[in-house]
Order: C-alpha cells, then structure tokens, then sequence
C-alpha cells in the first residue's frame, strides 16, 4: 500500500484542484438505466455503492481509505440536475435533494438545469445553487467560491461528468471499480476525447477496486 495513499496530488497548482470519485461497473455504467424515487441511481445501479454503505465492511482499510476521500468536504461541488432528484421539467414542489436536512457536502453545491431556482440553504454549510447558463458557468461559480476553501468536486451524474471531461476540467478522477455488469445505464466516456489521465494509485478490497487517476502533466 502506497506511504500516502489517495492523498492526491501534492504539487503546485494556481487554481482549486477538481476531482471526480465515481463508482462504476465493469461494463462502465456509473448508474442503471430509468432514474426514479424508487430507484435514485437507476434500476440495478445501488450494488455500486455497497462498499461504502453503512454496513460496508468497515475493517477493510482500502474502502475506509477511498471512503474517507469521496465523503471528504470540498470548497464546491458541482452536480446535474438528475442527481439532485427525480424531478423533471418546471420545479412543481419544494425538492431539496436526497439527502435530508443536512446533505453531506458542507459546502456550496451547483446543479445544472435549464429552469431557474432561489438557492436552497440546508443545515450543515450545504447551499444549493441552480445554474441555468450550463457547465461553464456553473464551473466559474465553483472555482470562485472555492478559491481560499479547497477543491471542486464534480460529483454527477454521467451528463455532468461527461461535460467536465470534455471541458477538459477534471484534473483527478477517482474510479471504484465494482466487480458487477449492468448491461445498460449512464456511460460517462461517451463523446470524450482522451483525457490523458495515468493511473496513479491502485487500492482494492473484496469489494471493489479503487483507482486514482492524475492527467499526465500532472503526475511526472
């Protein structure tokens, strides 16, 4: 196991370093295909968080290590609209996430949508802001608002990744590889040119295997 393990990159960087931790199949769907209430990452696509669900295997220090990291406050946070909740079209009830009364962000929070919201303030530091001018400018707001606070995370769903990628935005992602197939869902590589990322640490467990990715330029 690495001295420092998903520690991240430890160089100088002039702007909030963004960083994407995703758990994802290994037929490289990130959620199952029909979001619903019932089913918040898609039909089939909960197994992908098993490993680190409150009855993870809490003794298996690879899951504790990459656990600690995806649940690790950010000074932003940058999500679509789909993983923010179920809802689609005009805002016709009061939605305030999934998550409860206090989200687990602790930091401003972007969705993207086409349709216009007052921010949300949750319990906990957690703000939802609801950008309507898309990626770019929800990516301005984030760098902003975490530029004296830490990274920016972009946490989903596939749409929104895919739009931080191809923006070439992400300077590290974080895979959990889960030894499953779901045969069809959210892809977050369709369209995206090659990142240039390199593997950069490598923890596993019986559950899932978690690999940090760096760009190039970033790990020599």
């Amino acid at each position: 196991m690495a001295d420092r393990p998903f520690a991240g990159y430890a160089g100088v960087m002039t702007a909030p370093r963004t960083t994407c931790n995703l758990s994802i199949s290994l037929d490289g769907f990130i959620a199952g295909p029909d979001q619903s209430r019932a089913d918040p990452i898609g039909v089939g696509g909960m197994p992908l968080h098993d490993w680190h669900s409150d009855t993870f295997d809490a003794g298996n220090e690879a899951d504790v290590i990459a656990r600690d990291d995806l649940m690790q406050d950010r000074g932003a946070v940058i999500m679509g609209r789909n993983m923010y909740g179920p809802i689609r079209g005009q805002w016709d009830e009061d939605w305030r996430g999934w998550w409860g009364a206090e989200p687990p962000y602790h930091s401003p929070v972007f969705v993207l949508t086409h349709y216009e919201h007052p921010p949300i303030e949750m319990a906990g530091g957690t703000t939802f802001f609801f950008v309507t001018g898309g990626f770019a400018a929800a990516f301005d707001q984030a760098k902003e608002a975490a530029s004296e606070k830490g990274d920016i995370r972009i946490a989903g769903g596939a749409s929104t990744v895919r739009q931080a990628l191809q923006a070439g935005a992400v300077d590290e992602l974080f895979l959990n590889l889960i030894p499953i197939l779901l045969g069809t869902g959210e892809r977050i590589f369709d369209g995206v040119p090659d990142p240039g990322f390199r593997p950069a640490e490598v923890l596993h467990s019986r559950h899932a295997t978690h690999i940090r990715y760096v760009l190039d330029h970033l790990a020599r």
